[in-house]
C-alpha cells in the first residue's frame, strides 16, 4: 500500500476506533478540511470538527466502497453509519440533541497527502439526507421558495 493510500487509511481506522489522537496525527499542522458544514483550518480544528461528529454519534462506522488514488490524492466512496446519541450541531448554530435515529449516509472525500500526513481533505454529504434520516426536513426563512 502507497503512502498514500495509507494515511488515509489511518484516518478511517481512527474514526472507527473514536481515538481522537491518532485522528489528530493523520492531518498536518497546517491541514484544512473543507466540508457541507464547515471549514476547519489546522490540525486543532479538524480534530474538533471530528469530536462533534463522534460525540453526536458515539457508535460512528465509516465503511469504505470503493478508494481510487490520483498521485498524491485519494478519492474515496463510503458510508458513514452510526447512531444519533448526541449533541449534533445544525446548519446555523441550532443544536439538535440526541434523537435515538440510526443514519446511513453516502459520502465521498479528496484527500491530499504530503510527507505521509493529510494536507487537504474536503469531504461531501447530502445535509438533506442527514436531516430527514434525523426526522428533520427542508425549510426556508420567509415563506416558500
Amino acid at each position: 500500500m502507497s503512502e498514500v493510500l495509507r494515511a488515509v487509511d489511518r484516518l478511517r481506522q481512527a474514526i472507527n476506533r473514536h481515538d481522537l489522537d491518532a485522528l489528530a496525527q493523520c492531518f498536518d499542522e497546517r491541514a484544512v478540511l473543507v466540508a457541507p458544514d464547515g471549514i476547519a483550518e489546522s490540525r486543532e480544528e479538524i480534530a474538533s470538527y471530528y469530536t462533534q461528529w463522534l460525540e453526536a454519534y458515539p457508535n460512528m462506522v465509516i465503511t469504505p466502497q470503493s478508494v481510487t488514488l490520483f498521485g498524491d490524492t485519494v478519492a474515496a466512496e463510503f458510508t458513514i453509519s452510526g447512531t444519533h446519541k448526541g449533541p449534533l450541531l445544525l446548519p446555523g448554530g441550532d443544536v439538535l440533541e440526541g434523537t435515538g435515529r440510526a443514519v446511513l449516509l453516502r459520502s465521498c472525500s479528496f484527500s491530499t497527502v504530503e510527507g505521509g500526513v493529510i494536507l487537504s481533505h474536503r469531504l461531501f454529504y447530502d445535509q438533506l439526507e442527514v436531516a430527514a434520516q434525523l426526522g428533520g426536513g427542508l425549510s426556508f426563512d420567509g415563506g416558500s421558495p
